[in-house]
């Protein structure tokens, strides 16, 4: 018997289920197969424009359900959102009393709120309705829109800059350094989605109450802002300029818009006329001193940063600025005292926190960085550069397997950030999961030619997984950048081995040896040294390094280390004879292991020449043992 199709309603639920749940793909491929059916129906297209991935998708499907139904609120208001349409009054708020309204199979299309005589007529009500409706549809809509407004919450809007530069530059702007969305921009689901919360935008730095003459204007910039239209923006902004030439937060906005475009030259022009209207405009200054980082990041603008205390010594943005500045600059002690000041101005601020964990991070103190991290993300979960300091701050602190997920959330928004990939992968070597550390550590590189250091865990992985051509190839590039480090010299000395060259392999393992810093460092070239030894079939001298290492302490290696050379020493010991004069030579006759101990971290090791800090602490060899060569 055919199977039956399954019923319609039970396959909206499923969509509606599906889209609940963040599963976007899934609900829209329901949405599809049930608009081959009735394309009638408004609420299939307004839960598809929940599905769909950029605003003028989502415009598309509201226009279309508003087409079918002339009435349906939910579609005004998510079309009023998005500025697809001008708010009036006839597009109500949700009511106040129900507040998950959605939940109701959107029947706010059929409600009607009464409206109440007297202070509605006026315009200028009308106005402040229209405002506060659309502040109340943001908070209950946004969940069935899903804007990709989200998808930019996280970028910092200061351009990393070339030379040694801290990974981040955050400026505290008028939206705190939140780039705004392109509309045409399709990505992953937004981190408020995805962890399952609301984002509260940051408040304005800036708090300028607008004349009512300016208000039509001011809600049509804010929505033109949400979409990313930024001549719109720009346009609806300098018409508030008009209506109000003696308010110096409109050119600083309008400048803004400019320099989070990259346009610089435009930015500072707007800047200074913020100032020309008043010049103890403290944001004016700040606005100035980024947008002059953003043309020269090497220009020394700490007189504009002064400027703007001097002007008013009580906004505090400008000394969380001040504080990036020193940051870029590598000057973690100034950075920190201004962060104290700008703690007090702003307090409870995710982005005091993470510049002070980046502060600590850069002074050495990487149990406070850690701790500066955290707060920063429980602060505001939705400030994605809190996760890269999250899994940085782990990773110094030798919590490596704590550092992937912060990490992995990151990479999904910043998909093409080299540091960011060298710390995953140095992660995931670290908790030997090598299979896991190659495509990380390669995308390291690919993205940051800087990330040098991933060639040494490219060769370790190399080694663990059992491409040993590779493991040879990686450690010859990382000797070419870390001559002197013990990690690629006895990384490169295994290689030899297992590729057959025993007279190489006993060369570098002599090199190695001038590299160990430790017992444990030494154990390993003993241990490899025995081994390639053997393989050119010097036998006695075999035997002595077998036997130093057994007289070394037993924590500077692994049991299998020390059993493999109890083993060794055994066979080499049992004598042939194979000369005419009787001699004997020893001969093993057990073959050497395929991989190698796993001795204890050896700890220490030295910073990433690089400006963005991928490593700081080294890779212990890990092998274990085996009988066959």
């Amino acid at each position: 018997m055919a199977e039956e199709p399954e019923p319609v309603n039970t396959m909206f639920e499923d969509a509606v289920d599906a889209l609940r749940l963040g599963e976007r793909a899934r609900g829209k491929e329901i949405l599809t197969r049930l608009l081959k059916t009735d394309q009638n129906n408004s609420n299939y297209w307004i839960w598809m424009s929940a599905a769909v991935d950029t605003a003028k998708e989502r415009i598309y499907c509201l226009e279309t359900a508003l087409k079918l139904d002339p009435q349906n609120a939910i579609a005004k208001r998510g079309l009023v959102l998005l500025g697809g349409i001008q708010p009036d009054e006839d597009v109500q708020p949700f009511p106040l009393n129900r507040p998950r309204a959605w939940e109701n199979d959107l029947l706010l299309a059929h409600e009607k709120p009464e409206e109440k005589a007297g202070g509605l007529r006026s315009p200028l009500a009308r106005v402040v309705i229209v405002v506060l409706a659309a502040a109340l549809v943001m908070a209950v809509v946004s969940y069935a829109l899903l804007s990709t407004r989200g998808t930019a919450i996280f970028r910092p809007a200061a351009t990393r800059t070339a030379g040694p530069t801290a990974p981040f530059t955050l400026t505290p702007t008028f939206v705190n350094a939140t780039e705004p969305p392109r509309s045409t921009q399709i990505g992953p689901t937004p981190l408020a989605a995805l962890l399952g919360i609301s984002y509260t935008p940051t408040p304005l730095a800036v708090l300028t109450p607008r004349s009512p003459l300016s208000a039509d204007y001011y809600r049509a910039a804010k929505a033109a802002y949400e979409q990313g239209n930024w001549d719109e923006y720009i346009q609806q902004m300098e018409a508030i300029q008009k209506a109000e030439p003696t308010a110096a937060d409109i050119p600083y906005y309008i400048g803004e818009a400019y320099r989070l475009q990259g346009q610089c030259r435009q930015a500072l022009n707007y800047y200074n006329e913020s100032l020309k209207v008043s010049d103890q405009f403290a944001p004016g200054y700040v606005g100035l001193a980024q947008a002059r980082l953003c043309s020269d990041p090497n220009a020394d603008v700490s007189q504009l940063y002064d400027a703007a205390i001097d002007a008013d010594p009580k906004f505090g943005p400008s000394y969380l600025a001040r504080a990036n500045f020193h940051l870029a600059r590598r000057d973690a002690k100034s950075a920190l005292k201004d962060l104290e000041q700008a703690d007090k101005l702003l307090p409870n601020s995710a982005l005091v926190q993470l510049a002070y964990a980046e502060a600590h991070l850069q002074a050495g103190d990487n149990v406070e960085g850690l701790a500066a991290a955290r707060k920063a993300n429980s602060i505001d979960q939705t400030l994605l550069p809190s996760y890269y300091f999250l899994g940085y701050a782990d990773t110094l602190n030798g919590r490596f397997e704590e550092a992937i997920k912060p990490l992995q959330t990151y990479l999904i928004y910043e998909p093409e950030d080299g540091s960011a990939y060298a710390l995953l992968g140095q992660a995931y070597a670290q908790t030997e999961d090598y299979e896991a550390a190659i495509a990380p550590l390669k995308q390291a590189l690919k993205y940051d030619p800087n990330q040098v250091r991933s060639y040494i865990y490219l060769g370790t992985a190399s080694l663990r997984t059992g491409d040993i051509d590779s493991a040879f190839d990686y450690y010859q590039r990382a000797l070419d950048f870390f001559p002197d480090s013990f990690d690629a010299n006895i990384g490169l000395t295994e290689a030899m081995y297992r590729k057959g060259t025993f007279g190489s392999a006993y060369l570098q393992a002599e090199t190695s040896k001038s590299k160990a810093n430790d017992d444990t460092q030494m154990a390993l070239v003993l241990y490899w040294r025995a081994l390639s030894q053997e393989g050119r079939n010097a036998f006695g001298d075999a035997l002595d390094d077998w036997q130093a290492l057994l007289a070394m302490p037993e924590d500077v290696m692994t049991p299998e280390m020390r059993l493999t050379a109890q083993e060794h020493i055994a066979e080499l010991i049992t004598a042939t004879p194979t000369s005419k004069g009787g001699t004997k030579t020893p001969v093993p006759t057990k073959a050497p292991p395929s991989s190698t101990p796993t001795p204890k971290s050896s700890g220490g090791g030295t910073p990433t020449a690089t400006f963005t800090p991928m490593v700081f602490g080294t890779l212990s060899q890990t092998p274990t043992v085996t009988k066959t060569p």
